[in-house]
């Protein structure tokens, strides 16, 4: 299989539930070796989408490809280069991590049984589940199943990973773990497809982005360029910001406010330094200047006009 530029490619993609388009012809695109924030709110169509993405249901229209290859029809030989954790796995509470891992390679495609315990090995030790792996998963609180799954997506070596919120139910210190898991497995080459509710995290960790919203596909690209097309504002802290105001409106800054001694305006490709030396020198007392740039989270807002709860 010879290496695509992208990873994940779709076109016109498509899924409706009687008269709901729950996912409303999204082109996706999503380069090899990127490590993908997925983004949208509550039934935003993202699960849908990565259910679709992997055979999981059946798309209405459109089409995709999946390490360039046409999907569904080259499902059999692409899947096991894919590795999947959507909505939380499921494991026989009553086995071990270790047997549970063991069973779901058995029934693999390609039962690798020669190198099975070595690779089990592995896989726990880079979830953190080693000390861990002989418990019966009915004793796993969520987190620790959170890492099973993992665990389980990384049993073979894999070209992408669809990951479903895999932070969802650590602490912090098992979320910093992944993110640099995440991390990790990018550097070593494979793309990561990451849908998650944390903006945070998916700030620090992700090269690429997409925000859905109602089904369809609002934004897509690296995060710098998304960041970069939204506005920033001028915040400065003034004796007089009521002159300052006027200062600013005269050089043709946008959107003034006034919050006490602190004056705010958009930009809009003005320079900080000059909208200083103007000030200084209209006789305003300037304590401090800055230029706020939007984080994702202001573009997330922007983009859907919806709250922080971002989950699916």
């Amino acid at each position: 299989m010879t290496t695509p530029a992208l990873a994940i490619e779709t076109s016109g993609l498509t899924k409706r539930f009687g008269d709901l388009a729950a996912v409303d012809g999204i082109d996706l695109a999503v380069p090899v070796g990127s490590v993908f924030g997925f983004l949208g709110p509550n039934g935003s169509g993202k699960t849908t989408t990565i259910r679709m993405l992997l055979g999981l249901i059946n798309a209405d229209g459109g089409s995709w490809r999946l390490l360039g290859e046409d999907m569904p029809g080259t499902a059999q030989a692409v899947l096991p280069a894919v590795g999947a954790m959507i909505e939380g796995p499921a494991f026989y509470p009553w086995l071990t991590g270790r047997q549970n891992l063991a069973r779901y390679d058995a029934a693999g495609p390609d039962p690798q049984r020669s190198t099975r315990k070595a690779r089990i090995d592995e896989a726990l030790a880079r979830v953190g589940l080693t000390a861990v792996g002989k418990k019966k998963v009915k004793a796993y609180s969520f987190g620790m199943k959170q890492r099973l799954g993992l665990a389980l997506a990384l049993m073979r070596p894999r070209q992408l990973l669809v990951l479903d919120e895999p932070t969802n139910g650590m602490d912090p210190q098992g979320t910093r773990e992944i993110r640099n898991l995440t991390k990790e497995l990018a550097s070593e080459g494979a793309t990561v497809f990451l849908s998650s509710h944390l903006l945070s995290e998916v700030e620090q960790i992700c090269s690429h982005v997409a925000v859905m919203s109602l089904g369809k596909l609002l934004a897509q690209g690296p995060i710098a360029e998304l960041a970069a097309a939204g506005t920033t504002r001028l915040r400065g802290e003034t004796d007089d910001a009521a002159l300052a105001a006027q200062v600013l409106e005269r050089l043709g800054l946008a959107e003034l406010s006034v919050e006490g001694t602190t004056v705010f305006a958009r930009l809009d490709g003005h320079r900080p330094e000059d909208c200083n030396r103007e000030l200084v020198m209209a006789g305003v007392g300037v304590r401090s200047l800055a230029a706020i740039h939007p984080t994702l989270e202001d573009t997330f807002l922007t983009l859907t006009g919806e709250g922080f709860d971002v989950v699916r």
